[in-house]
């Protein structure tokens, strides 16, 4: 029902003009648009909708995702403008935060201004 039609996603936040900044400006989404509402970014195709909220208590799971060609130049970029990933006691990751799955897929957690939790996967 669903399969051809376009997908867009939605995180919330209690800090619009923060995230405004962090969507824009550290991860380099477009601004499409914004009103009291939501933020929409164009996240390469996809619709991103930073829906504002009265309240927020972050989830400790994965909220948003990319999968990205490099994920060590990535983390480097994002450690060069302040946002580092998350390190876990439960499992082994290296100096810069990354894990390797049983299938040889490299993953890295990070946050974003209202610690909703996001990865990425190479």
């Amino acid at each position: 029902m669903l399969a051809n039609e376009t997908l867009k996603s939605f995180v919330p936040t209690v800090k619009p003009a923060e995230a405004k900044a962090f969507y824009r400006d550290v991860l380099g989404l477009k601004l499409l648009s914004e009103d009291n509402y939501a933020l929409e970014f164009d996240a390469n195709g996809t619709l991103l909708r930073v829906i504002t909220v009265p309240e927020l208590k972050p989830h400790a799971f994965t909220a948003l995702g990319w999968n990205v060609r490099d994920i060590k130049a990535t983390i480097q970029a994002l450690n060069s403008k302040g946002i580092f990933c998350e390190k876990f006691d439960f499992m082994q990751q290296d100096d810069l935060g990354v894990w390797t799955s049983p299938n040889g897929s490299k993953v890295g957690w990070f946050k974003d201004v209202d610690g909703n939790v996001l990865s990425l996967t190479e």
